[in-house]
């Protein structure tokens, strides 16, 4: 009886051990929301980014909370420097945004590769046996399955399209993360966001592009949408995110791969009039030409993370109104 009870403590201890936690990319926009989820859970955080696109007034108020270092996660040198006192590694930094894709595909594959291989080389210097890796809803480029699950087929539909670097970038980090893992890492998770939204994500996305446009609209002037409207996306509110994120930090299997993002599917032309009514403005849709390579339908098969105890609680009427 006694040994079950010592048993018992030891586990419940082990559960509540607090960790060194570096984020790679800490002050983006998803960077930024786990560095203060983790605060929140107690662990010594250690962020690291250069800041490209991320803002460290993300992280104001709990700046003396953390440390902060500031490196390229092409520099292998810096990224020792931050990671030597780490037990964990959570990888986000990248370069996000649609209009990245098509400008500065070199340079997303660049971060991509290189950034990954240096992480997994921190890993190995410093005997680090947990690693969370970022990836995106991009790898699936147009999904076969709706909702899509984790099993779906990732692919790149077109080498030459400069659009399928992201999708690419991403393919490779899990590639490498996962054949890594095998044989060094005592847990790996890969988790895919879908279209997560906030009013702090920067405008190169497009709810906030939406809301910034739709705002300042004049009267009987129409408003530009790519592609015909139709197209369809799910959206999930930063909050919920990080819900799903903490059961997968908390409850996630080793090995294993987690959508996070809801299953509430909305026309992007729906998306314009819900915005537009929050303004209490009527606009007038200008159907222009989709991005090459643009998908018509994205939405997530969330079954694992559910499994995991994941309820998302905002609904995208509601993320408008709290961003708005």
């Amino acid at each position: 009886m006694v040994h079950l009870w010592f048993r018992n403590n030891m586990v419940k201890q082990k559960k509540n051990m607090k960790k060194t936690i570096l984020v790679t990319g800490g002050t983006g926009f998803i960077g930024s929301a786990i560095t203060k989820y983790l605060v929140e859970k107690k662990h010594r955080v250690i962020v690291f980014d250069n800041n490209s696109r991320g803002r460290i007034d993300r992280l104001e108020k709990i700046k003396k909370k953390i440390k902060f270092i500031k490196g390229d996660i092409r520099n292998k040198k810096k990224l020792y420097y931050a990671a030597k006192n780490a037990d964990v590694i959570i990888h986000l930094a990248y370069i996000n945004g649609t209009k990245f894709f098509y400008t500065k595909p070199y340079e997303i594959l660049d971060i991509a590769t290189k950034g990954m291989l240096n992480v997994i080389d921190a890993c190995k210097k410093y005997k680090i046996k947990e690693l969370y890796l970022a990836s995106s809803s991009e790898v699936y480029q147009t999904p076969i399955k709706i909702p899509t699950d984790e099993k779906e087929m990732l692919k790149i539909p077109d080498i030459h399209n400069p659009r399928y670097s992201y999708g690419g970038g991403k393919i490779i980090s899990e590639l490498l993360g996962i054949h890594f893992a095998k044989n060094n890492l005592k847990k790996f998770i890969i988790f895919r966001p879908h279209n997560v939204y906030s009013g702090d994500m920067g405008n190169e996305h497009v709810i906030p592009e939406f809301i910034s446009r739709i705002k300042n609209i004049k009267k009987d002037k129409k408003f530009l949408i790519r592609g015909t409207g139709d197209e369809k996306r799910s959206f999930i509110y930063i909050d919920d995110f990080i819900s799903a994120f903490d059961k997968i930090f908390t409850k996630g299997k080793n090995n294993e791969i987690y959508n996070i993002g809801t299953t509430e599917i909305v026309k992007i032309k729906e998306l314009a009039s819900k915005i537009a009514k929050i303004f209490g403005k009527k606009i007038k849709l200008k159907k222009t030409k989709l991005h090459l390579g643009g998908t018509n339908i994205r939405c997530p098969n969330i079954a694992k993370i559910i499994r995991l105890g994941f309820k998302p609680k905002v609904n995208l009427n509601q993320g408008l109104k709290k961003i708005i």
